[in-house]
C-alpha cells in the first residue's frame, strides 16, 4: 500500500485532466509581468512540482504549448484555452496554477517578483524583490 498523496486537476472544460502527487516543492504568489499576462490577473498563485509528480490522465493530444523563453513551456487546453501548467526544465519543476487543483489546500509561503507588483498584499508573508537566491535571484526581501 502506498502513502502517496494524489490530487486531481483539470482545464476549464474538463477535456484535459491530470494528477499531481506527493507535495509541491513550493507554493507562492508571483507578481511578474509575464505571469500576470499569462494568468490575466494581478497576481498568480502557483505550486511547483517535480515533473514526475505531474501526470496527464486524459486529453494529452488536446494540450497546446508555447515557449516565450527557453526557460518555460506554457501548456493549455486547445478546446477551452484553460491554462494547465508551465514546465521549467532548467529548474526541473512544473508550475501548476493553484486554482486548477481544487482539492489541494494552497498554503503560500512567500511572494516572488514583488518589485513588479500591481497589487500590494498585506498578508505577513515575505515579499522577495525577484527570486530566492537558491533559484538564481537576489533573495532580497522588500517591505510589505
Amino acid at each position: 500500500m502506498s502513502d502517496e498523496k494524489m490530487y486531481q486537476g483539470n482545464c476549464f472544460c474538463g477535456a484535459v485532466k491530470f494528477t499531481v502527487s506527493n507535495e509541491p516543492a513550493l507554493m507562492a504568489y508571483c507578481h511578474c509581468d509575464s505571469c500576470r499576462h499569462w494568468s490575466a490577473s494581478p497576481v498568480s498563485a502557483f505550486t511547483l512540482w517535480k515533473p514526475d509528480s505531474v501526470k496527464v490522465t486524459q486529453g494529452v493530444d488536446n494540450i497546446g504549448s508555447y515557449n516565450k523563453t527557453p526557460g518555460s513551456a506554457r501548456k493549455w487546453c486547445k478546446t477551452c484555452g484553460g491554462h494547465l501548467f508551465t514546465e521549467h526544465p532548467g529548474m526541473n519543476l512544473t508550475d501548476v496554477s493553484a486554482a486548477i487543483i481544487p482539492d489541494y489546500h494552497f498554503e503560500p509561503v512567500l511572494h516572488v517578483n514583488y518589485q513588479e507588483t500591481v497589487l500590494r498584499m498585506k498578508d505577513g508573508l515575505p515579499k522577495l524583490k525577484d527570486l530566492p537566491a537558491a533559484a538564481g535571484g537576489s533573495g532580497l526581501e522588500l517591505p510589505e
